[in-house]
């Protein structure tokens, strides 16, 4: 089979390295892709939100399944545009995605449906906002209620910051369009932990638990980002966790949909707080996590592209998942600037060679005249597996400490 994948990150570097592994397939080939992706296959030049693009190239080189990495595509309707032209795909649909396109939908539906979250209230108009908050004395949370790459939620202690966050997304739209509605929501106390579900619409198959690092810098400090990196498997998801999140959460939210003639396929993401009354849902995501992604999906063991396959023909039931028991961290190292301005075309050196228990998932890169250039915000996820997560994180590190671009940035405190 031949299959294309759209995106150019870590996340799509990552779904490329597992499923190159697959008897199944014939030739592989990603729009854009990076200097990683193009080891693995056939890099084609474009833009991932080109969706007529996607199209032509699914058709002339005979793709045999499309499999979608970020955000931006799926809430502008590449599904629905591939399934009217006949063209098979992986992913949810654009009314599906605005779980993670629009926030205050995503919050009806929970308060609808009786899914576990944090109050909140949506609002487009600065001053009422302001009003709102300003009778608030608990810390608070506010959203950009559409996509804004991960990077549009400030957590507030004080009602001011969180007036001064409301105003900048709404009136000085520090996000664009994203901010043009808000959502303020109380702020959740516990410990934050990613699961990931395959959903082929019957069936929800829960992928390995995952956390991520979502500030700049040590000890969560600094802005929030896309993920500066992750660990899986996470030990505060158990067994009893997981059945909760099974009933709470994601059996009510899939029957919302349902009842809301919304059929919903592909991958959903929960960004859970663990809270002293359970787990409730921060945010809904509609497809792989980045950088969590590279710490589950190097611990895949199973053929990737006959899940894919399976869930795409409702069938999921039959498929065969199986996980490398040795845990993984993934640490991410970013550009000069970066979550803001990120600086680019700076040379990249000392990147490892590949091996079973240690892989640099290549982001934020590019080739320029025989060399690897940085080439975006976050560059490398260097990820490596280990005995316990103590010996994933020393050989991470110590790959880390070997690779050279000028300005890196990255973590020093993942898996602590």
């Amino acid at each position: 089979m031949n299959v294309l994948v759209i995106g150019s990150g870590g996340r799509e570097h990552a779904l490329c390295h597992v499923l190159a592994r697959s008897p199944a397939l014939d030739r592989l080939f990603i729009l854009p892709g990076n200097a990683g992706t193009e080891k693995l296959g056939t890099n084609v030049p474009g833009s991932a939100d080109d969706i007529e693009l996607a199209m032509r190239v699914a058709r002339q080189e005979s793709v045999g399944l499309t499999i979608v990495g970020p955000e931006d595509p799926l809430a502008a309707g590449i599904v629905d545009a591939f399934q009217a032209a006949g063209l098979r795909i992986f992913g949810p649909t654009a009314a599906a995605a605005q779980l993670e396109a629009d926030k205050a939908f995503a919050k009806q539906l929970m308060r609808q449906y009786a899914v576990p979250t944090a109050d909140a209230r949506t609002f487009a108009d600065f001053e009422l906002a302001r009003q709102y908050i300003a009778t608030r004395d608990e810390p608070v949370v506010v959203k950009a209620a559409g996509l804004a790459k991960g990077k549009g939620v400030v957590v507030c202690d004080d009602p001011a910051d969180a007036i001064l966050a409301a105003e900048n997304m709404i009136v000085h739209r520090a996000f664009g369009p994203a901010g043009d509605r808000i959502v303020v929501e109380e702020r959740l106390l516990g410990r934050e932990a990613s699961l990931l579900a395959i959903v082929d619409g019957n069936t929800a198959y829960l992928l390995e638990p995952a956390q991520d690092h979502k500030r700049l810098r040590d000890h969560d400090e600094g802005p929030n980002t896309g993920g500066m990196g992750a660990f899986c498997p996470s030990p505060a998801v158990n067994d009893y966790v997981i059945g909760q999140v099974q009933s709470q959460i994601i059996v009510p939210l899939l029957d919302g949909l349902r009842r809301e003639r919304i059929h919903y396929s592909g991958v959903l993401y929960l960004g859970l707080m663990l809270t002293a009354a359970g787990p409730k849902v921060l945010e809904f995501n509609c497809r792989f996590g980045d950088p969590e992604a590279q710490a589950i999906l190097i611990r895949l063991r199973s053929d990737l592209l006959a899940v894919l396959d399976a869930t795409v023909e409702r069938r999921l039931d039959q498929a065969d998942i199986r996980w490398d028991p040795r845990p993984a961290l993934c640490v991410v190292m970013a550009s000069e600037g970066y979550p803001d301005k990120s600086r680019v075309g700076v040379p990249i050196h000392g990147l490892p060679d590949d091996a079973d228990d240690l892989i640099v998932f290549h982001a934020g890169t590019r080739r320029a005249d025989g060399q690897v250039v940085t080439a975006g915000g976050r560059v490398l996820g260097v990820t490596a597996l280990g005995e316990t997560l103590a010996d994933a994180r020393r050989r991470a590190y110590s790959a880390v400490a070997g690779i050279q671009f000028e300005g890196a940035q990255y973590r020093t405190d993942l898996g602590l």
